[in-house]
């Protein structure tokens, strides 16, 4: 279990109870993390404790994810039964894991692989919602997740500042980021010339569809005149 919530009872009686109190902050200085993503998904944080036990590292995350309020949410939501329900929910450690996440795919997993794993997340979400993790489609999603992981592996380091996670710098054996390909100044790398027909052939398809419109809307304009 990753998370921590309160449901039901007396959240059920009025959306504006309060019935969990925020406590105060006096942190006044962000907290930095270290997390380190090696293949397969072996994990290593902290450089001054390194955590390598996947429950030690929870447990290390939800320490301190926890001392900065990170991973608290108040929400509604829709029960697999076709009831709202309302919960307050508590992860800190996995909502640190899940920000660094991101963050090393975002330089080390491709674009298409990348729209494709979004597309597949809403569904993983909700077959683990609602508890078909033994499921047949569950195997196939998982199939496509743990390949799509196959070269995802960096290091994150993060900030963690009054309820929110950032992320200020990052570095990945497997990342995709050429910086001198995507510079606009430096001789050798992206040639924005190259750009002009990828244009006019994006601009096929947008040019056809505002030839069909404009036609139209003379003809509706002609039959307005005509009334």
């Amino acid at each position: 279990m990753d998370y921590f919530g309160y449901a039901g009872n007396i959240l059920r009686v009025d959306l504006t109870t309060k019935s969990v109190e925020i406590v105060p902050l006096d942190l006044d200085q962000a907290q930095s993390v270290i997390g380190g993503f090696g293949t397969n998904n072996s994990l290593a944080w902290d450089e001054v404790r390194p955590k390598t036990d996947p429950l030690d590292l929870f447990t290390y995350l939800c320490e301190v994810g926890g001392a900065n309020a990170i991973g608290r949410v108040d929400m509604v939501e829709n029960r697999f039964v076709g009831i709202k329900s309302r919960g307050i929910y508590e992860t800190p450690g996995g909502t640190i894991l899940h920000h660094a996440h991101l963050d090393i795919e975002g330089i080390a997993m491709d674009r298409e692989v990348m729209r494709l794993r979004d597309m597949l997340t809403a569904k993983l979400s909700e077959l683990i919602y609602n508890g078909f993790w033994f499921s047949p489609e569950m195997d196939f999603l998982m199939a496509a997740i743990d390949k799509s992981q196959e070269v995802i592996d960096g290091t994150v380091w993060l900030k963690l500042y009054k309820g929110s996670v950032f992320t200020y710098a990052r570095t990945s054996p497997s990342s995709l980021y050429d910086q001198d390909l995507s510079s606009m100044d430096i001789e050798g790398g992206f040639d924005q010339k190259d750009s002009k027909g990828f244009i006019k052939i994006q601009a096929v398809r947008l040019m056809a569809h505002q030839a069909i419109m404009h036609k139209h809307r003379r003809e509706h304009e002609t039959l307005g005149q005509g009334d």
